[in-house]
């Protein structure tokens, strides 16, 4: 994937080296500008295959390498994830969001996979999947059944990256990028903070996402949810602030993209989440659950949204706070499943 000099390394830098409350007034303006400020684009994200992945990701408890406890399960049933889904539009979502846990889909995977998209698309949700590596001819499968993002991170700089990775390189992540872009799907890709990283890496993320030829429609940027087996499972906690900043500066870098609070949501306080949103963070998986990782419940979310005047993009629910927690008891009669994390990505 060629590389756009867009922003520079002394640009991204003076982004960091800003004040942060010039920082956050300047990210708000690129924020209007370019987005309802008081809309939240809400997602589902649905692990559809869990865990034995041949992957070392030092963070993720899905690798096969690491004692997490984790419970491995083959990929699931096109029925199963149809339902799920059916929830999550329940529930309120507007994209639902598959993730299996593979280095790359296997050729036997993609029937399965195009009846997922295709389920969802007709449940007039919009589809995203989460699978790996992918080549130009599975890239363009995906598109043809329908989907419309696809998601692969870049987790940090190129420069810190083998620290973190070391069984796909970086080039590989950007080539999937490029296939996913030359098929016509769109772009969800960001990184993670709090891996031990420095700010001169935090900038090169940003520098590689804000300067590709065309940047990501979605950008989600993760805090490091630490797990017990894992490498990282010891590291230091990222001074809140500092990834607020991380958040305004994805914002004034990428004006026209999705930032996305995504994972580590559970080990925010309110006003962290709230100065998220103030930096220009638009969009979050909304549920109990990410993948294998914990994230606020839907109540806890409502509350907050209402509280700061929020609304779920494309929904109308100007409503009391007790009217909108009736509608989803109504609506969610179950209690989460093994497969099913009641949430509305």
């Amino acid at each position: 994937m060629n590389q756009t000099e867009r922003w520079s390394a002394a640009q991204t830098q003076a982004l960091f080296d800003t004040p942060l409350l010039e920082l956050l007034f300047t990210a708000q303006q690129v924020h209007r500008k370019h987005f309802d400020p008081r809309q939240i684009q809400v997602s589902t994200l649905l692990s559809i295959k869990t865990g034995n992945c041949p992957e070392d990701c030092k963070y993720c408890p899905q690798s096969a390498r690491y004692k997490t406890g984790l419970t491995s399960e083959a990929l699931m049933a096109v029925e199963q994830v149809l339902e799920s889904a059916r929830q999550a539009k329940a529930a309120g979502s507007g994209r639902f969001c598959m993730g299996a846990a593979w280095k790359n889909p296997h050729e036997r995977d993609l029937p399965y996979l195009e009846q997922m998209i295709r389920g969802v698309k007709e449940l007039g949700m919009e589809s995203c999947m989460t699978l790996g590596s992918l080549t130009p001819s599975q890239a363009e499968r995906l598109k043809q059944a329908g989907l419309d993002y696809y998601n692969h991170n870049l987790d940090t700089s190129p420069e810190f990256y083998d620290q973190i990775i070391t069984t796909r390189s970086y080039q590989e992540r950007l080539n999937t990028l490029d296939y996913v872009r030359q098929a016509g799907i769109k772009v969800c890709s960001g990184g993670i903070l709090g891996l031990g990283e420095s700010v001169t890496d935090r900038a090169g993320l940003l520098r590689q996402l804000a300067n590709m030829p065309e940047p990501p429609e979605s950008v989600p940027i993760n805090m490091l949810v630490k797990v017990a087996g894992t490498p990282l499972d010891n590291l230091p906690d990222i001074d809140p602030f500092e990834f607020i900043r991380t958040i305004a500066i994805a914002r004034i870098m990428m004006p026209r993209s999705y930032v996305r609070l995504s994972a580590g949501r559970e080990q925010m306080n309110e006003q962290t989440q709230a100065m998220c949103f103030m930096a220009g963070a638009n969009a979050i998986f909304y549920g109990c659950k990410l993948l294998t990782t914990p994230n606020p419940e839907q109540n806890s979310d409502l509350k907050l949204f209402r509280k700061l005047g929020l609304n779920p993009e494309n929904q109308q629910i100007e409503q009391t706070h007790t009217e909108q927690l009736v509608k989803i008891a109504k609506q969610l009669n179950e209690p989460d499943t093994e497969y099913y994390y009641n949430a509305a990505l």
